[in-house]
């Protein structure tokens, strides 16, 4: 059995559809890591090396790969944040860019897809009903990457890790920016 979060704290990634395909130049992992593959974001793979299965990848989709512009990046992370607070998930910080979301946040029941999942269909649904979004499908990728934080040393390092993305362009939400303060 694996050791439960510190005081029930998760770093929640949250993908826009087709932001990360497998074959990325940018490295990739499969589900639960069931096949290895060499590189990741930091260490990518060699130049080209899975170039075929990026085109099967993409060969693959549905529609589009769905990007954020700066208007709804602050429109979305604002009601995930918002539906997450709704059900009870204390949120400390999130951001999103054009491509993602990362999401700290107190899951006490130890549920975060489910309660991730409800705030990304929330978030799909008010894009559309505010004319922010007209194209066919959903804003998301499956899933979500959920990450248990180990203790408080992990949690103020992925605080600053996700309020970092500010420098990279992201719009940040944070505790300090509730209703009221």
């Amino acid at each position: 059995m694996s050791k439960p979060p510190w005081n029930d704290w998760y770093h929640v990634t949250i993908h826009a559809y087709g932001a990360w395909l497998r074959g990325d130049a940018r490295g990739w992992r499969t589900r639960d890591h069931q096949e290895h593959v060499d590189g990741d974001y930091k260490r990518p793979p060699a130049k080209g090396k899975f170039d075929r299965l990026l085109k099967q990848s993409k060969s693959l989709m549905k529609r589009e790969a769905v990007n954020f512009d700066l208007d709804i990046q602050e429109f979305v992370l604002r009601a995930v944040v918002d539906r997450l607070s709704d059900n009870n998930v204390e949120v400390i910080v999130a951001c999103a860019d054009s491509k993602h979301l990362h999401v700290l946040g107190k899951f006490r029941d130890h549920r975060p897809r489910h309660w991730v999942g409800l705030a990304k269909k929330h978030a799909s649904h008010l894009a559309r009903q505010s004319g922010l979004r007209h194209e066919a499908g959903g804003l998301w990728g499956k899933k979500c990457g959920v990450k248990p934080i180990n203790d408080r040393g992990h949690q103020v390092n992925v605080f600053h890790y996700i309020l970092d993305h500010r420098d990279e362009g992201a719009i940040v939400w944070h505790f300090d920016m509730r209703a009221g303060k």
